[in-house]
């Protein structure tokens, strides 16, 4: 009996170890520390490669440069892939969108894609809670393969931005935003900045975490996906916002997966465990993540099976 416990245990310790994502880190932010941990996850992106990062709006500093992810998208042979924004803003009309694109210099160095700029299609959601399906630019039939790559900071409405935020809302065109943030309720952004549409906090979570995983399944069923996260530039503010408030935490370095749930616990994780001082300071950042429930896209994720919060650190600088 005791030999029957004993080889129990070994199998529940063996199978805790294997249901633990591996997370990739480097403390390096550099364009050869982007393709040294791509080479890291050790899954090559192949065919017709997306590489799905945020343009940033117009008169916002923080979003990941041009010249920073440079070496990475020619590493894949990328395209830059974007969606217009549901808000007001210098990224709403397709040709404003292009302006930024252009003024920020993406277009001078990539080919880039705006995806929801002619059509959308409709993919399928497992979660269908609040959302049905997950409307995204049309123009994601034209590819095999997606690099998410994220940038890491705050986010008005969701808490944080990271690999969900961008596989989701990111992903999605102007309506499919519009059908995310209101939890399934509206599929046009006219009217969606009211109480009544977008009053769902936890809907709206809940909602991103099923439209995140329609996009991972939606490559992952004949194509491929693999998820990168940059920490730097941490304002409390998102990309999309014109005047984000100032960043208050030192920049940290760059992290991988191929477990996008993983990749943003870690990402959290690594804020939590951040001590307050005088150049280094969590305290905005976390009590924004507190205040709109920010983590319970990664417990929603979890919970529906996109992946798994457990997570084993590979720091890939030792």
């Amino acid at each position: 009996m005791k030999k029957l416990l004993v080889i129990v245990a070994a199998v529940m310790v063996s199978m805790a170890g294997f249901a633990q994502s591996k997370v990739y880190l480097t403390r390096e932010i550099s364009p050869e520390a982007l393709v040294k941990i791509y080479r890291a996850l050790g899954v090559k992106a192949e065919g017709r490669v997306a590489v799905k990062v945020s343009t940033g709006e117009g008169t916002n500093p923080n979003y990941l440069k041009p010249a920073l992810i440079k070496n990475l998208v020619e590493e894949v042979n990328g395209t830059i892939v974007e969606c217009r924004t549901a808000y007001q803003g210098d990224r709403m009309e397709t040709k404003d969108h292009w302006n930024v694109i252009h003024r920020h210099g993406f277009d001078s160095l990539f080919a880039v894609d705006l995806m929801d700029e002619y059509d959308e299609i409709r993919i399928p959601v497992k979660d269908r809670t609040h959302i049905k399906y997950d409307i995204v630019g049309g123009h994601l039939a034209n590819y095999d393969f997606m690099v998410a790559l994220n940038h890491f900071k705050g986010h008005p409405m969701g808490g944080y931005g990271g690999a969900l935020k961008n596989l989701s809302i990111g992903v999605a065109s102007r309506n499919g935003k519009a059908y995310i943030h209101s939890a399934g309720k509206i599929q046009t952004p006219e009217n969606l900045w009211t109480p009544e549409n977008i009053g769902n906090q936890d809907g709206f979570l809940e909602s991103m975490a099923a439209a995140a995983q329609a996009v991972v399944d939606y490559f992952k069923a004949e194509r491929g996906i693999i998820y990168i996260s940059v920490m730097n530039n941490m304002s409390i503010d998102c990309d999309c916002v014109a005047h984000p408030a100032p960043v208050k935490l030192k920049d940290y370095g760059i992290l991988a997966s191929t477990d996008p749930v993983a990749l943003d616990q870690a990402c959290v994780d690594i804020i939590n465990s951040q001590k307050v001082e005088a150049e280094n300071d969590p305290t905005d950042l976390l009590k924004r993540i507190d205040k709109q429930h920010g983590t319970h896209t990664i417990d929603w994720a979890e919970k529906i099976g996109l992946g798994s919060k457990k997570y084993t650190i590979v720091n890939i600088d030792k």
